[in-house]
């Protein structure tokens, strides 16, 4: 494995660590507050996002690369508002697209279209995740601070599909 995209993937293992991190902190704040569902949301989004960073770790590993698990930060937990969290969950999927596309780019600067054919899978996965958090975030948008809203948006929120997903 070339060992700059070696390490590029190796950093991919960390954002990929730090969102599941984040994401479970985004769970506990909305279980303490009442927000099944979102908590529900979060606790899924999580564990997706360790998956992901698995799914890495072997790949680095079975072509003949070197996993290593990052030390991460403890994640954010001060959130303000249902609005807050979800304007950080948008965020936090744009930086880790922007990290994959930035992957994308390396592989082919370097030619090594392997590494590249393994990325799209996560290319078209940050797709559906951007289309998520925008859809959750335009739907809070337009509940505003409506505490009838909060309480239809945390029940039915595992039942929002984007495009994509359908």
């Amino acid at each position: 494995m070339i060992k700059e995209i070696e390490q590029l993937l190796n950093e991919q293992v960390k954002y990929e660590s730090q969102a599941s991190s984040q994401y479970l902190s985004m769970a506990i704040w909305s279980d303490v507050r009442g927000y099944n569902g979102v908590a529900e949301f979060f606790y899924a989004q999580s564990e997706e996002e360790r998956t992901h960073m698995t799914k890495l770790v072997k790949f680095i590993n079975e072509r003949n690369g070197t996993a290593i698990m990052p030390a991460i930060e403890k994640p954010r937990d001060d959130f303000k508002s249902l609005m807050e969290l979800f304007e950080v969950f948008l965020e936090s999927e744009e930086f880790v697209t922007a990290k994959i596309n930035n992957i994308i780019f390396e592989c082919l600067q370097f030619k090594d279209y392997n590494v590249h054919n393994f990325m799209q899978w996560y290319v078209a996965e940050q797709l559906e995740e951007e289309a998520t958090a925008r859809t959750l975030l335009d739907k809070l948008k337009i509940i505003g601070d409506d505490k009838s809203g909060h309480y239809l948006f945390d029940r039915d929120i595992n039942s929002f599909q984007t495009e994509e997903e359908k």
